[in-house]
């Protein structure tokens, strides 16, 4: 008999997600982690839940199912909502051309476009005389990381009766087993959530896809004095979303990007801006791949971050608090699941979404695993 009826490897948010889903369900969940604390991608990053710009279709479907998600859990776990939505800066001609083309699609359903009087007093503090417009959308939300996601798991422990044993290794995953450190662990339905360790468990799956690492710079800044409506991006990030692909203009500004700031393109940049209840500002982030990524933090790059934000907000003299990186598999679909044994699934979000498409992906999962076991 087992003592549980899913067992997810892996406490970030997209095990924590399973989680919750399998918990909701009336399933007897353990979580088993290495880790004695969450340390990963999931507390790394801008705590950002983002919908528009996500790709079409699964991952779209899977940002807005998320986002609702984290509006319901984060009052019961105790979790501050910071700020909602987005605000897209333009910076050029062709930006404009961009975000007014995704408006006009139906991914930008509520978003509205902003310039002039209306760009210089509900995007305070944007700085508008160096923009052509802005890109409003409602539809995100953002929590501070390094609190949402213990709060989240405490919650899940403590309401919902999931099951943690952290500083635990897991060597081998089979049908109805996972052999780990302090033993071996049963359950009828598993679920692998590694994060950025794609060589441990099932490396043959991802090395398939071709999956890699990135590294990205992050950055914290000093309280500046004003308060942010909602998130911040600038145009450099338009030709990185892969949801705006199929704008007929942006072609047209990658080739004005690839003039004007190469050095950004060459080191991945594009700019989010997030803001905390004590006012400091989340600021990053730069992309650098390779199966191995090394650690270390080049002043240059951050150099080009804070530039980039220096362009589109008040930030006369940024003051650095905090630094670090943030490492997560990469690969060119935004997330896979595989069925590696039966009752087993794989999953791994491969584009740095996992904040905001996670709840959404571990319902299908579940589903599947259900459907075929």
């Amino acid at each position: 008999m087992h003592t549980h009826d899913v067992i997810v490897v892996g406490a970030g948010i997209v095990g924590l997600a399973h989680a919750l889903h399998a918990a909701r369900a009336g399933r007897r969940v353990l979580v088993l982690d290495r880790d004695a604390q969450a340390n990963g991608a999931s507390i790394r990053n801008f705590g950002f839940v983002t919908v528009t710009g996500q790709s079409a279709g699964a991952t779209w479907r899977r940002a807005r199912r998320a986002r609702d998600i984290w509006a319901e859990v984060a009052p019961l776990a105790g979790i501050a909502i910071h700020h909602r939505g987005l605000l897209m800066a333009a910076r050029r001609p062709e930006a404009l051309s961009v975000i007014e083309e995704f408006a006009a699609g139906p991914m930008g359903d509520g978003c509205r476009i902003l310039s002039g009087a209306e760009l210089a007093s509900e995007a305070r503090p944007l700085r508008a005389a160096g923009l052509v417009a802005a890109l409003h959308s409602p539809h995100e939300l953002r929590v501070e990381s390094r609190d949402a996601i213990p709060r989240l798991a405490a919650w899940l422990e403590n309401s919902l009766g999931v099951a943690f044993r952290r500083g635990v290794a897991v060597h081998e995953v089979a049908p109805a087993a996972v052999v780990t450190t302090a033993g071996t662990f049963r359950a009828p339905q598993i679920v692998v959530c590694p994060g950025a360790d794609i060589a441990t468990l099932f490396p043959d799956a991802f090395a398939r896809r071709s999956v890699t690492l990135c590294k990205l710079h992050m950055l914290r800044l000093a309280d500046p004095g004003w308060r942010l409506p909602a998130a911040v991006m600038s145009d450099i990030g338009l030709h990185r979303y892969r949801g705006y692909a199929d704008c007929p203009s942006l072609p047209a500004l990658r080739s004005r990007l690839a003039a004007e700031q190469p050095a950004e393109l060459e080191h991945g940049v594009h700019l989010i801006v997030v803001q905390g209840a004590d006012g400091t500002l989340v600021v990053g982030d730069s992309h650098h791949y390779g199966p191995t990524p090394d650690p270390f933090q080049p002043a240059h790059v951050d150099a080009l971050i804070l530039r980039e934000a220096q362009a589109v907000l008040d930030l006369p003299a940024p003051r650095v608090t905090e630094r670090w990186t943030g490492l997560y598999p990469s690969g060119t679909e935004d997330a896979f699941i595989e069925a590696v044994a039966p009752g087993v699934r794989l999953v791994s979000v491969t584009s740095g979404t996992g904040a905001s498409t996670a709840f959404g992906l571990a319902e299908e999962v579940l589903a599947d695993l259900e459907a075929n076991p």
